[in-house]
């Protein structure tokens, strides 16, 4: 009996490792992989950047397939504590994982499943939608949100560790069920 495999999976950051800058570079190096084997990837990458004058680091997604960028901080200033999310530049960014939808590539990749998301929010809908329509969905969640995520999945969604062989393993599995199921 083959192993059952979840349409949503998180790359699952330790607690001492939050902002998950390792797990970005391995979902955006995988995603790269694949993409130059020919599988359909859709979907936004995370990246940050070095804080101008002090204060936060600015973060950006990528979109995987046209490479525009999107800037989803608010400069704040640099003596700031608040969240400097810019919720703007989110819902500018939501319509590359409609998009995916859409055009039903083979994998979508969310940036995050964090704050936004635990409460319903950022780009939980989108991904619900995604898994809905069977295709596979790969996040990174840090552990302070591995039970709003078990929540959100209602305890069926994959936890994998950032090693590139767990996420090669689940998109085997998850590409051939979506295949064989008539998804993507």
């Amino acid at each position: 009996m083959a192993p059952i495999v979840s349409d949503l999976a998180a790359v699952v950051v330790p607690g001492d490792m939050d902002h998950g800058d390792a797990a970005d570079a391995l979902l955006a190096d995988f995603c790269q992989g694949l993409q130059g084997l020919g599988w359909r990837v859709g979907g936004l990458a995370q990246r940050r950047l070095p804080a101008e004058g002090g204060g936060k680091p600015r973060m950006q997604l990528v979109d995987l397939r046209t490479g525009q960028v999107f800037s989803i901080s608010q400069d704040l200033g640099p003596l700031s504590r608040a969240c400097s999310l810019d919720p703007g530049g989110m819902a500018r960014a939501s319509g590359v994982l409609r998009q995916a939808l859409a055009d039903r590539v083979q994998l979508v990749v969310t940036n995050r499943f964090g704050e936004l998301e635990s409460t319903g929010g950022g780009f939980a809908a989108e991904m619900a939608a995604l898994a809905d329509a069977g295709i596979p969905v790969l996040t990174v969640v840090a552990h302070r949100h591995l039970d709003a995520w078990r929540r959100f999945t209602g305890g069926m969604g994959d936890e994998l560790p950032a090693r590139l062989s767990a996420l090669q393993a689940w998109f085997t599995l998850a590409a051939g069920r979506a295949a064989h199921a008539g998804g993507a």
